[in-house]
Formats: C-alpha cells, sequence, structure tokens
C-alpha cells in the first residue's frame, strides 16, 4: 500500500528563494500547458496528451530561461497534473455530471511541486539533497518505512516548507479481533459507539473564533493564518488519534456514507460552521486508511434512516433532531437516538459484508 511521510524542512533564505524560483517555474508549465491543450482544441478540435506537452519543455525553456530553476522531472510532472486533471474533468462528464474545467493556477493555488523518481537524496547531517536548491536541513522525527517512489515539496500558507515521500510499504496486520462497531457522528457528541461511548465534540474552531475575530478586525493576515493552521494541526491530531483507536480495538468499523459538501452546500439544518468544524470526513478517511493496513474492515453505509429506524425491531419511529431520546411504540425500546443510530449503522455494515449478528449487535464490542 501507499504511505505517505512528511516532514518540516528548514531551508536557508537562499535556499527559500531558489524553492519559490522553482515552484513558479512549475506553475508557468502547469498554466502553459493548459492553455496549449485548451487552444488546440478550441482552434483546431485537436487533443494534445501528456506525452506532446512533455516535447514541448525544450522550446518552452528557450521561451523563459526561468524554468530552468526548476528539475526536468518536476517540469515534466507539472505537465502531468494537467493531463490527471483533464482525466478526472471528462471522467465526471462520462458519469453525467457537470464537472468545472480546470483552470489556471495563481501564485496562491499552487503550492507544491515533485520529484518524480530522482533529483533527491539523503545527505549526512541530517539534510536532503534538492535538485536546484541544494542541501536543506530537515527534521526527520519518524523513520521513512518502504520504497520512496515520489518526494513533493510542499509550502503552507505561512510560508513553511514540508518534504512529503511518498512510499509504497508493507501492510501490518494487527491481531484479528472480534469486536466490531458502528459510529454515529454528530454535533451534540462528536461520535457515539454502538457499544453505548461517546466522544465529546472538541469544537476546535469554535475555541478559536474570537481570537480569529480580533486577528481579522486588526487587518493582522499572518496571524490569521496562524490561527488557522492551529485549527487545522488540532483537528488533524484528534481525528488521527481518535481513529488509532478504533482501529486498533475493532475489526469491522462502520460508518454512514454522508456527503458533506452537499450538506454544506445546502447549509444543512443552518449549522454550516459546525459541520465543517467537526471535520467528520477526516476521521472516516484517516480511519480508512489505518484499517487498510492493520488488515481490519472500515466500511461505509447509506444513511437513509438510520436515525428513524429501531435498532430493535426495525420499525421506522419518525423524529425530528430535537428529539434525543429513541422511544419506540412497537417493542419498547428506549435509548439515546444517537446509540440507536449507530446500532443501525452496526447492522448495516455487517449486512453488507455478509455478516448478520446472532445477537442485537449492542453485545458486540
Amino acid at each position: 500500500m501507499h504511505k505517505k511521510f512528511k516532514y518540516r524542512l528548514y531551508p536557508t533564505k537562499a535556499q527559500q528563494t531558489a524553492l519559490q524560483k522553482s515552484l513558479d517555474a512549475c506553475r508557468w508549465v502547469y498554466n502553459k500547458t493548459l492553455e496549449t491543450r485548451r487552444d488546440a482544441w478550441q482552434k483546431q478540435k485537436k487533443s494534445i496528451m501528456f506525452s506532446d506537452t512533455t516535447k514541448l519543455l525544450p522550446k518552452w525553456k528557450q521561451e523563459d530561461i526561468s524554468l530552468n530553476n526548476a528539475y526536468s522531472q518536476s517540469l515534466q510532472d507539472a505537465c502531468l497534473r494537467v493531463d490527471l486533471a483533464f482525466q478526472a474533468f471528462f471522467r465526471r462528464v462520462k458519469c453525467g455530471q457537470k464537472p468545472g474545467y480546470p483552470r489556471f493556477r495563481g501564485k496562491g493555488r499552487y503550492n507544491s511541486f515533485t520529484y518524480p523518481q530522482s533529483g533527491f537524496k539523503f545527505v549526512k547531517d541530517g539534510r536532503l539533497y534538492l535538485s536546484r536548491i541544494g542541501n536543506v536541513k530537515i527534521i526527520l522525527h519518524r523513520p521513512i518505512e518502504g520504497i520512496i517512489k515520489t518526494l513533493t515539496i510542499r509550502r503552507d500558507s505561512l510560508d513553511n516548507w514540508y518534504a512529503c515521500f511518498s512510499c509504497i510499504v508493507e501492510s501490518k496486520s494487527l491481531p484479528p479481533s472480534s469486536k466490531v462497531v458502528g459510529i454515529d457522528v454528530g454535533l451534540t457528541h462528536f461520535a457515539t459507539l454502538s457499544t453505548g461511548e461517546q466522544v465529546e465534540n472538541p469544537r476546535f474552531f469554535r475555541k478559536d473564533e474570537k481570537s480569529l475575530a480580533k486577528a481579522q478586525r486588526n487587518g493582522k493576515h499572518r496571524d490569521i493564518q496562524h490561527i488557522h493552521q492551529r485549527i487545522t494541526n488540532r483537528r488533524k491530531d484528534f481525528s488521527h488519534k481518535l481513529s488509532r483507536q478504533l482501529v486498533n480495538k475493532f475489526q469491522v468499523i462502520a460508518f454512514e456514507n454522508l456527503d458533506i459538501q452537499d450538506m454544506q452546500q445546502n447549509n444543512f439544518r443552518g449549522m454550516n460552521k459546525s459541520i465543517s468544524d467537526a471535520a467528520w470526513n477526516q476521521l472516516v478517511r484517516f480511519t480508512q486508511y489505518k484499517a487498510e493496513e492493520a488488515g481490519r474492515e472500515c466500511v461505509l453505509v447509506d444513511p437513509r434512516n438510520t436515525s428513524q429506524m429501531c435498532s430493535g425491531c426495525g420499525k421506522i419511529v419518525p423524529k425530528d433532531l430535537s428529539v434525543r431520546i429513541h422511544n419506540c411504540p412497537h417493542c419498547g425500546l428506549i435509548l439515546d437516538r444517537d446509540h440507536n443510530a449507530a446500532l443501525n449503522i452496526l447492522a448495516l455494515g455487517l449486512q453488507g459484508m455478509g455478516s448478520i449478528p446472532r445477537s442485537r449487535p449492542k453485545d458486540a464490542e
């Protein structure tokens, strides 16, 4: 499986300038590639492919000598990114969607470049050699595993630089577990497990909202970026830790397959900001890749009626969001509505895998 390892870089001022020049050169090639492919179709109804644009690189280097600031394979990767953007565009069109046409990238919308195969290596004294940049200080806070396939150099909104290694690693399966769980995510509690456990909502954005508003009033752009990054890092750390706990404990983990983007676009129940702050999708993504590596199962189920259906008898018991207790008039089951939903999610997950619990999912951890 593929796994990413991310490390902080500490370039000198001269190296920061070189990194930015390399990034600018790759962005120039990206936009030029997009322009060439767009014009070829609009003017000649001709499709230009990835190999065609890479052959144009020597000519483009003659037009703009600043392209020599970037490693040649990094420029080729910029062409590849455009090709992948078009592939994704046409794939969505064929599926009947209405995707946005690939867009040109301004200076603030192109923040990484890639060494696909070579152009980098580790050297002594904790430094990473990057072609066209030099030996850059890197903090290896954990060892890199597996075989390195690509290296992507990324700049964040605070102008910090990172090295992101994409590696092929062997799966490290955990011992099999008999425990299974369904998880209902929400806003009252971040998550409710079918075991009855509840995870409190950390509300990272809400906690920093006053500090953010103050920085915005003062017009301190860098302070604003710092606060946003702090919120992002705390949210990510929370999701990593929770997903690791789930994968270590449970063999099967079932989530609802929520369309978060659609919920936000429609301002679901007026809670757009809270939904964004909760970052449910992040927890699901982190759990999925950790489960794959550990030999666990992470399944997504249709969220329809998981809150309305009784986990005891299967009958629909209508209730609006303000009703926090599930009280079934058919079988008499009374329990927290989120716990009821988590039990339904687990049952659906097991059914989807072809496993039907012998007793109520409540009895299985």
